[in-house]
């Protein structure tokens, strides 16, 4: 069996978060697996944005490790959890709104740009063969995300499944290998959410893992490896899509309602 503390997996051990004397998660333990779709499940106010918020260090927990390639992330700043490889997207989509796509995806590759300073005031050789390589991969990025067509089009103009694909683009351009996804179905329609989960998929072909949280419960049961159901701020399952639809507990948390409707 691999061990809970391996570095290549994300691992979220007894974590334990609170608000004055509200206990807004109770010893939350589960581990997201390199290469893995893993999605986060449970009813509104359950606490999934508040672990996310741990993981990613917006949020400073109360108790417990998130571990990832030997290092506690809990100790760690969002930049310094962002350059290990853990990169999330928000519920809003205002990404870069006064510029155009393709000038959003390549300021997002700049962030992580390597040229030094003097350099960039020059306009050195190899400046110029850097921003030629970050246009290049903008091309690629937004090609991928499907918005290549649209790339001189201002983001704010952009529909909001369109914006979605955006904030995918740029969630890419730091390079993550794990991408944590934050309710990326929220207002889309059918077929945009479709195109969607073929996106994360095509994600998970590049061997970057994912984790998200999401109330589109087909979505969930149609591209996950694992799912785990948080209620009442603690991990109440966990298991493959079928294990966890027919889990008692899972729907009593749901009152009733059927998971595809959750």
């Amino acid at each position: 069996m691999t061990s809970l503390l391996s570095s290549d997996r994300l691992a979220i051990n007894q974590i334990a978060v609170r608000f004055g004397g509200l206990l807004a998660i109770s010893d939350m333990t589960f581990a997201v697996e390199r290469g893995s779709i893993v999605s986060l499940i449970g009813p509104n106010g359950a606490g999934k944005t508040t672990a996310f918020n741990v993981m990613t260090g917006f949020l400073r927990p109360s108790a417990g490790q998130v571990l990832y390639k030997g290092r506690d992330l809990t100790r760690l700043s969002p930049p310094e959890i962002a350059q290990l490889g853990v990169v999330r997207t928000f519920q809003r989509t205002s990404v870069f709104s006064d510029c155009t796509v393709f000038d959003g995806v390549l300021t997002a590759l700049h962030l992580r740009g390597s040229a030094e300073f003097v350099g960039a005031i020059f306009r050195s050789r190899a400046v110029r063969d850097e921003e030629e390589r970050l246009r290049k991969e903008t091309v690629e990025l937004l090609e991928f995300v499907g918005l290549e067509r649209r790339r001189d089009v201002l983001a704010r103009a952009l529909s909001y499944g369109e914006q979605r694909h955006l904030a995918l683009a740029v969630a890419l351009a730091a390079q993550p290998t794990i991408l944590l996804l934050d309710e990326p179905a929220a207002g889309l329609n059918p077929y945009e959410t479709r195109q969607f989960m073929d996106l994360i998929r095509a994600i998970r072909d590049r061997e970057i893992t994912v984790l998200l949280v999401e109330h589109d419960m087909h979505m969930v049961m149609s591209i996950s490896d694992l799912v785990y159901v948080l209620n009442n701020g603690r991990i109440i399952a966990g298991g493959s899509p079928r294990e966890v639809q027919n889990d008692p507990e899972v729907i009593r948390a749901y009152l009733g309602q059927g998971l595809g409707h959750a």
